[in-house]
């Protein structure tokens, strides 16, 4: 049976998903453009914790400062109404054609000196709304021709549009953080920070990268063949994982944006298993928003629209449902002691040991039989079966 949603579930869904009208590269809108405060109040009644947005989603590119100020009261008397919460924002630096080469890393300094601006504009505007978190995707940040970018000064330029926004942060006193979102391609032929890895690799770089952390979406880790699951976990264990964007993807190809299980439902488990239930060792949680970022079908009219946003939040319960009875199956837990992942959690090395004990010691290397080690089966398939069954029901 369909899971019926509460605000304590803590899902949210941008603007941009619900409100797409259905354009794609190859076609029109299919949809008329949808209200703000109608998603506002649609996404309210239907369980949703809040909502989120892009500036340009909520108020249009080049509004006067009096139109931003309308804009701005109704929307929040919209969601004041609705009781919902805002926990993140983020900028758009890739849809007007100023930004054609980027924002932070444009070979043009007056767009990056714009979308700069546009970012500081906005991050005060995340304060004021309570949110907590900032979410920066450079969707424009990267190039189609090796030789139209000088790479360094570019990490050069994307460290300081970072830390100039994260230091901005510290002065105001705000209660936010960045999290950046990788892609691998689309729409740039290669994007600066294309993965889970290469990201957390550039925060270390920062001078403010205490504040700045992840936020890695389904798609875009499955669509560079990358496993979204060890993504997650990678940035949990770092204590960067400030965000999510839950949805669905088919293999290496274009990013779909499909309703969150809709894809690879397999990953999709494992990926509730781990925000839900946490490593089995134990260790750092997921305590943020279960984010949405897809796109109903072109091919539907609102009456879908509104079917697969619930949709989004019924298979995350279904899911979150079938990993908990997954987790608390004794037979399970045998399994995962079979399997040695318990055995995982612990150090290599005893307490206080050091390289050159562990090479004075004949049972480490030298009288360790490998043959017989060798003989030792792990049961994963044995395991993943399990957890097959629970994901289908049939446990």
């Amino acid at each position: 049976m369909p899971k019926t949603p509460t605000p304590a579930d803590h899902f949210t869904f941008g603007l941009w998903t619900v409100g797409w009208t259905g354009n794609d590269p190859f076609g029109a809108p299919t949809r008329a453009a949808l209200d703000p405060v109608e998603a506002v109040q649609k996404l309210a009644d239907l369980g949703a914790y809040g909502v989120t947005f892009h500036d340009d989603d909520l108020i249009p590119f080049g509004s006067s400062n009096q139109d931003r100020e309308l804009i701005l009261k109704r929307f929040r008397s919209a969601i004041q109404e609705a009781g919902l919460k805002v926990p993140m924002i983020t900028t758009n630096l890739f849809s007007h054609p100023v930004f054609k080469d980027g924002g932070f890393t444009s070979n043009d300094r007056s767009v990056r000196r714009f979308a700069l601006r546009k970012v500081l504009r906005n991050l005060d505007l995340a304060a004021e709304l309570g949110a907590e978190t900032f979410v920066m995707w450079g969707g424009r940040e990267g190039a189609e021709y090796d030789g139209s970018k000088d790479f360094a000064a570019a990490f050069d330029r994307m460290k300081e549009g970072v830390d100039t926004a994260a230091g901005y942060i510290k002065d105001q006193g705000y209660n936010l953080r960045i999290a950046l979102e990788p892609k691998p391609n689309e729409p740039r032929g290669d994007i600066f920070l294309p993965t889970v890895g290469h990201a957390l690799a550039f925060i270390a770089e920062l001078e403010h990268g205490d504040i700045v952390g992840l936020n890695p979406e389904t798609g875009h880790e499955q669509m560079a063949g990358l496993n979204y699951t060890h993504g997650l976990a990678q940035a949990l264990w770092a204590g960067k994982l400030f965000h999510i964007d839950l949805n669905g993807q088919k293999s290496i190809k274009y990013d779909q944006d499909l309703v969150f299980g809709h894809g690879d439902l397999t990953s999709a488990f494992f990926t509730v298993d781990l925000l839900e239930n946490g490593f089995p060792g134990g260790g750092p949680v997921y305590e943020g928003p279960r984010h949405f970022d897809y796109k109903p079908s072109r091919t539907d009219g609102y009456d879908g629209v509104w079917d697969s946003a619930a949709a989004n939040m019924s298979m995350y319960l279904l899911l979150k449902e079938r990993a908990q009875a997954f987790r608390a199956d004794p037979e399970v837990r045998e399994a995962l002691e079979t399997s040695g992942v318990y055995e995982l959690g612990q150090p290599t090395l005893a307490a206080g040991e050091t390289a050159a004990a562990l090479i004075a010691d004949p049972a480490a290397y030298e009288e360790f039989d490998a043959e017989a080690a060798a003989q030792r089966s792990f049961a994963f398939v044995r395991l993943n079966q399990l957890a097959l069954e629970h994901l289908l029901g049939a446990r």
